[in-house]
């Protein structure tokens, strides 16, 4: 059975669904791997590495997917990239289904379409949870790539010439990436301040040293949260309000705002309306980490910076993995082969998708020919 890596063609992207490391386990496990020519160079991984642990390079798509029983990609596959897929392969990507225009494509293709960002949170999914992984490294690089954009320091800083005072960081969600956003600003010397939907959160920003920033709940919105996570609950028009509140107040004062709050499959909610940006100091920094899905704040732009009036700096980088592309990709690539290898026959030396698998069918988009994704409502 051949397993097929091909470059990522998608605008910006650096990196590459399989790495030598993950490359040498398949081989091990009895995979035959072809690796199109270049498809890791960007994100470090070359060609003479992928040969030394066992792969096959090719040159071109066609060649890397044509014979490929099994694609491992990042991004999902376009309508150029479909049809050179063997018909009946299985697919494993990102595939943005919620958005995604080509699955009547994939579907026609008989292909399977394995959706990894549906991988359940479950304890025996953890290891191949994708948007854990690229959100933790996500969550570090925004929190430089403030500081790069900020014109100060973020440590209080003792000197001759005086005090410097230290940065001021608000993270509004505090999932992985809001967690590690909180751990990375901390490091550096930031006094930190974090919100969350989820009660439970509070304990996690404090651990870390953050400051809770806490929006008063009813009992009823307390059960709530802890029912559902704390990502599906609907707050009343009074929480709506006092969160409005204390967002303001705190981004109004910050120096630093990392805004990370994302809903799958729908549109990320506003958190920072302009006129709290219009409250900021000038040279103030925010990176809104949801641009990609709408965006958390009013006025960010898709992989465009903005500096508004008052001299606000809004960051709004669309894909930040890809801007750590060797450290992401090898994440990734150990995400798939995590997923995979349960689901290989030792005996066949094959994939043997069990698609009850409590693991593998939440991911299954497409199959038989079947659309099988619906959208959440």
């Amino acid at each position: 059975m051949q397993i097929g890596i091909p470059a990522e063609t998608t605008a910006g992207e650096t990196r590459v669904a399989a790495t030598p490391e993950t490359v040498r386990k398949f081989v091990g496990l009895g995979y035959n791997v072809v690796v199109q020519s270049g498809a890791g160079r960007v994100s470090s991984y070359i060609d003479q590495a992928y040969q030394e642990a066992g792969a096959v390079i090719v040159e071109g798509a066609a060649a890397t997917l044509s014979d490929s029983d099994v694609v491992l990609k990042v991004a999902a596959p376009d309508a150029e990239e479909t049809a050179l897929i063997k018909q009946g392969a299985v697919v494993l990507a990102m595939f943005a289904p919620h958005i995604n225009p080509f699955l009547e494509q994939y579907a026609q293709r008989q292909l399977t379409c394995i959706a990894m960002e549906l991988i359940p949170r479950i304890t025996r999914a953890q290891s191949s949870d994708v948007l854990s992984s690229q959100a933790n490294v996500a969550g570090y690089k925004a929190v430089l790539m403030a500081a790069n954009a900020y014109q100060r320091m973020f440590p209080m800083l003792m000197t001759a010439a005086g005090t410097v005072k230290p940065a001021r960081v608000v993270v509004l969600g505090v999932g992985v990436a809001g967690l590690q956003a909180i751990a990375t600003a901390r490091r550096m010397g930031a006094v930190v301040e974090a919100s969350d939907m989820r009660p439970a959160a509070k304990e996690q920003v404090e651990s870390l040293g953050g400051k809770w920033l806490d929006v008063p709940m009813s009992d009823e919105e307390k059960a709530k949260a802890l029912g559902t996570g704390g990502y599906a609950w609907i707050p009343s028009a009074d929480y709506v309000r006092d969160q409005a509140q204390v967002v303001d107040k705190a981004v109004s004062a910050a120096d630093i705002v990392i805004t990370t709050a994302l809903i799958p499959g729908r549109k990320a909610p506003i958190l920072v309306r302009e006129a709290t940006v219009a409250k900021m100091r000038p040279g103030s920094v925010i990176v809104d980490m949801a641009v990609s899905s709408g965006g958390n704040v009013e006025g960010s732009q898709l992989d465009q910076t903005v500096v508004t009036e008052n001299g606000v700096t809004l960051l709004g980088v669309g894909n930040i993995p890809a801007t750590v592309g060797a450290e992401t990709s090898a994440l990734y690539a150990r995400n798939l082969l995590n997923f995979l290898q349960p689901q290989h026959d030792k005996d066949a030396k094959a994939l043997k998708l069990q698609r009850d698998d409590d693991m593998v069918k939440p991911t299954l988009i497409v199959d038989a020919g079947q659309v099988l994704y619906k959208k959440p409502n």
